[in-house]
């Protein structure tokens, strides 16, 4: 995995699943993160080929619950990231799923309470000594990249220090999210202070924060000196951000993932939260479209809404011949 001169899209929670992963490629994200997959979820999983689908799907033992689902088709571009708060955990979370990814990345700036409270996510950044156990124990033992993601801290020079301290794990680059825990999305991203730590470091930094626009990767890259641009926000209000050529219109790109979400049977509860989002930055959920999305209950429902009913029926229709050919191949 080479870190230079790249964009990445930014993992996201219930967005960044293989659907949306795939869309940002399509319109030129070199790098796509997962969305955080806690440790203890991933432990209880198995790995099994869904020739169903053409996926590798890892699935909550028991259950039909899907909690990671990949294809070859990203398999040199998606990166793992998981949220844990021990090393031993995690490193035996990432042995399941590292064969079918091309790097496992530590989420150390998740604020959400959901992942503080389990010692994850952020609070991981008052603890240098915990994130060293942790990053040391996958750099020795896996032979895929090994990366974190963090937030500033109060004092600039604590990050650049926490940073260096990073560095020194071997990891093979830092992704850095331009505000401190207690921001807001509309408090400005400091990009300042990513330059401090850019300047310290001799790994590749990954720059976060406040990219809207393509040109705002040029922009933040001149600012801070990053090798990389990563872009949350910007990319989940219209994912063709990543193309040189300019973005589509957000409807476009809107039916395109849904497209892709059918494609690959996306869960219904992560598709229609992705749809709301979209929608809310450019509408309206009381409106027809938003009520709608509300109310479908299956991918079917999801595909009549937004004239895809057509391209649903082929996709299924072609996986049950597939199914039968195998079957009479047995």
């Amino acid at each position: 995995m080479d870190y230079e001169n790249k964009l990445v899209l930014a993992p996201m929670v219930r967005i960044g699943t293989l659907p949306f992963r795939l869309l940002a490629a399509q319109y030129g994200a070199d790098i796509t993160y997962g969305e955080e997959i806690i440790d203890h979820k991933m432990v209880k999983c198995e790995r099994i080929v869904n020739e169903y689908l053409g996926s590798v799907d890892f699935v909550e033992k028991g259950t039909n619950n899907v909690v990671f689902r990949t294809c070859d088709q990203e398999r040199n571009q998606v990166v793992f990231q998981m949220g844990t708060s021990d090393a031993v955990r995690a490193l035996t979370a990432a042995i399941i799923v590292c064969k079918d990814v091309a790097a496992v990345d530590i989420n150390m700036g998740c604020p959400k309470s959901f992942s503080v409270s389990g010692g994850m996510g952020a609070a991981l950044l008052s603890k240098p000594e915990l994130i060293h156990d942790i990053l040391t124990t996958l750099k020795r033992n896996l032979n895929v990249p090994v990366t974190c993601k963090i937030r500033l801290l109060k004092l600039p020079q604590d990050t650049v220090e926490l940073a260096r301290r990073i560095e020194k794990t071997g990891v093979a680059a830092l992704a850095v999210h331009g505000r401190k825990v207690a921001d807001r999305p509309r408090d400005p991203a400091k990009w300042s202070e990513i330059a401090d730590i850019v300047a310290a470091l001799s790994v590749p930094v990954i720059a976060n924060g406040d990219v809207f626009e393509y040109d705002d990767f040029q922009r933040i890259k001149i600012a801070t000196g990053a090798s990389s641009v990563m872009v949350a926000r910007g990319a989940l209000w219209n994912a063709s951000i990543f193309s040189p050529e300019g973005r589509l219109h957000w409807e476009d790109v809107k039916k395109e993932y849904v497209r892709k979400s059918i494609l690959w049977d996306n869960d219904i509860k992560s598709t229609k939260h992705t749809l709301k989002d979209i929608i809310m930055h450019y509408s309206c959920l009381e409106l027809p479209e938003g009520k709608a999305v509300n109310k479908s209950e299956t991918l079917a429902d999801l595909a009549k809404l937004y004239g895809e009913e057509k391209y649903y029926h082929f996709v299924n229709e072609n996986r049950v011949l597939l199914k039968l050919n195998r079957i009479a191949e047995l």
